[in-house]
């Protein structure tokens, strides 16, 4: 099913996009939180802690990939606005070149420059022999990944959100089997949960590949539309390198703040790799529902719809603080049994550490919910580099008031967790005073 965001009800209509996304990253996330179960479950704090390290990193990496296929789906959503199917597709096959060429570089950059990375990410030695064999499987899905995302964006662009979560179900699903088989039938420890992530990316990404290209045959580009365009690549350049941009410092900031707390060893390294899990499950939706808002604003800007456009950003802003109030208060609640599903009981310090974390962070999952929405609003309209801003202003706030906060010995580690919702506050309040300057 095809969404034309342009026309109807705007917050049944957005809702409606949105709930495939959402649903798709919660599979996503749900097996993401079955990686991390059953590595937590059956072997042990140091590979729980070795294996929530490498998602971080893996995160970041692959974050550059998403960020180059979000800036071509605005791209491609503002064409469709306009009804430019032929620019749309000249764009699809230069941006597809790009990225691809993007993609192959950093899988051959990321082998040699394993020990620099665990160097740089302070991962105590005890933890290092697991995290270099895990990553050695796990950078093999590096491409797989790109071809996911890559159609998935296309696919949403023109209103379809509804195929990618068919084979980001698939892929999760898949991922959990090959988890149990792997680690617990054929016992390749670390190994195993890092072959089943790869293969199981591979399946998605060359599936979507496939139907992409079996069932959407007036997407297919043609040779007319496999030429050289510099106009056209300096649009989606400017879209995609910015974006890329703000996803990779967000991502960067992240990895700062898992390299500061691997410092403080394996107890804290395994709470936060569970937490985090929970975390992420927790506001992923609002993010997902930032990615649908972002597709409604670029399809209207193409449109020159303006009055739609102010009324889509009042409805979403409303429909975020909601879900973020409403799950914010479900984690506080909930945060000691929910580590208790990663983390055997007899881990009470684990355990303790990470509803810590959770508390603090999930009174504030508005703010972040918000800050998603500029995220999406500002890459819609051609102005990522605000994006950018929003980003390092967030990202920067955390690592700098992380790293001065924990060094202080009456705060220590809380001062990593207080640091990161302090950070999403300040980007909300430059965000709000930059959508006044730059209202349509």
């Amino acid at each position: 099913m095809q969404y034309d965001l342009t026309e109807g009800n705007i917050t049944k209509k957005l809702l409606r996009f949105a709930l495939p996304l959402i649903a798709g990253n919660l599979l996503q996330q749900l097996y993401n939180v079955a990686d991390t179960w059953i590595v937590g479950r059956f072997l042990g704090a140091d590979a729980l802690a070795a294996v929530g390290s490498s998602y971080t990193l893996m995160v970041f990496l692959t974050s550059i990939l998403l960020g180059l296929c979000m800036g071509s789906g605005a791209f491609f959503s503002m064409q469709f606005g306009r009804r430019d199917f032929d620019c749309m597709k000249n764009g699809f096959f230069l941006s597809f070149l790009l990225i691809g060429a993007v993609t192959l570089l950093l899988n051959i950059l990321v082998y040699p420059g394993m020990d620099f990375i665990l160097t740089f990410m302070r991962v105590p030695s005890g933890i290092r022999p697991l995290m270099q064999e895990y990553l050695l499987y796990v950078f093999a899905g590096i491409f797989a990944t790109f071809l996911y995302n890559y159609f998935a964006s296309l696919l949403r662009a023109v209103g379809n959100s509804v195929i990618p979560l068919i084979f980001l179900a698939v892929c999760a699903l898949l991922n959990v089997a090959l988890d149990l088989l792997f680690v617990l039938v054929f016992h390749w420890g670390v190994k195993g949960a890092a072959i089943a992530t790869a293969l199981s990316q591979y399946v998605s990404g060359t599936g979507i590949l496939l139907y992409y290209y079996l069932c959407f045959p007036h997407l297919r580009i043609k040779k007319a539309h496999m030429r050289w365009n510099a106009s056209i690549l300096k649009d989606i350049a400017g879209l995609s390198a910015l974006t890329c941009l703000q996803q990779s410092v967000m991502n960067l900031g992240i990895l700062m703040v898992q390299g500061l707390v691997n410092s403080f060893g394996t107890a804290v390294m395994a709470a936060f790799a569970a937490a985090v899990k929970i975390d992420s499950f927790a506001y992923m939706p609002v993010q997902d529902f930032g990615n649908a808002f972002s597709t409604f604003i670029a399809q209207n800007y193409g449109a020159g719809k303006k009055e739609r456009i102010r009324s889509g950003i009042r409805s979403a802003a409303v429909t975020a603080v909601v879900f973020s109030l409403t799950v914010g208060l479900s984690v506080c609640f909930f945060a000691r049994p929910l580590m208790g599903l990663f983390v055997d009981s007899s881990r009470a310090d684990i355990i303790a550490i990470g509803a810590g974390y959770l508390r603090i962070e999930a009174v504030f999952y508005s703010g972040i919910g918000i800050l998603f929405l500029f995220y999406g609003y500002f890459r819609a309209v051609g102005r990522p580099g605000i994006s950018v801003i929003l980003t390092v202003i967030s990202l920067g706030t955390r690592v700098i008031l992380a790293y001065l906060l924990s060094a202080i010995p009456q705060i220590g580690v809380t001062g990593i967790w207080v640091s990161i919702p302090i950070g999403w506050i300040l980007a909300d309040i430059t965000g709000a005073l930059l959508l006044q300057k730059y209202a349509l």
